[in-house]
């Protein structure tokens, strides 16, 4: 029996219709879609956005992929879940494993793959569009312009070594997960008299959409999770 072909679906950040041609067509082609959570019953975010582009009868499976820094335990999980998908893929199933935003960036999918790719399967990236583009996009705000570079950076509790090298370094810097430590990031943008040149959006192109310009928000409130932050040192532009 040929084996099935997987496929991680980029889905986008938060706005259903934001999911492109070809993911639409992919979700509507394959025998099982793959739901990726942070614990048991804890529901699939990507899987709200792209469940009216999937078609009735496919089957749905949600795997959990603990969010935790225990380099071991991750490890025992991709492993564990890589042989689930390799199963159903050795039945002759199609598979599409779905992601927010673009599978390429900071996706579990791409933890996933090496684990995965050990079972000799075939595999197809599609992707997605990320949350910076779509922030950007909705606020009619340019990433970079002319000769400037930009830079994505992850913030981790604690640790702002990433930030600060990148605002040595760049024009323009996104800042993804911000939620981690926003007093660390609201430090940072004060100390450098940045704190007029950033947007941070939250829960970008769904309901719950929110816009911060107020730095004592970031520094003082809780920020939820699927939060983004663009900063741009020589000056913000909104052409909104």
């Amino acid at each position: 029996m040929k084996k099935g072909k997987f496929y991680g679906v980029g889905v986008g950040p938060g706005d259903s219709e934001l999911i492109t041609v070809k993911a639409k067509r992919i979700l509507n082609e394959v025998d099982v879609v793959i739901c990726p959570e942070k614990r048991k019953s804890a529901g699939s975010f990507a899987y709200d956005i792209a469940k009216e582009h999937i078609k009735k009868d496919v089957k749905i499976i949600y795997l959990t992929f603990p969010m935790i820094y225990d380099e071991n335990e991750l490890q025992n999980k991709w492993e564990e879940n890589a042989l689930i998908i390799a199963k159903i893929l050795n039945e002759g199933k199609s598979v599409a494993f779905i992601t927010l935003g673009d599978p390429t960036v900071y996706s579990t999918y791409m933890y996933l793959l090496p684990y995965l790719k050990k079972y000799d399967v075939e595999v197809e990236t599609i992707p997605g569009i990320t949350s910076f583009c779509s922030v950007a996009g909705s606020l009619n705000i340019p990433i970079v312009e002319w000769e400037e570079g930009f830079s994505v950076v992850p913030l981790r509790k604690g640790d702002g070594d990433k930030l600060i090298r990148a605002l040595d370094n760049f024009e323009n810097v996104i800042v993804m997960k911000p939620s981690n430590d926003c007093k660390i990031l609201a430090n940072e943008l004060i100390k450098r008299g940045l704190e007029n040149n950033f947007i941070l959006i939250s829960k970008c192109g769904t309901e719950e959409e929110r816009v911060i310009t107020d730095i004592d928000i970031v520094k003082s409130e809780k920020i939820p999770y699927l939060s983004t932050m663009i900063i741009k040192k020589n000056g913000l532009k909104m052409y909104k």
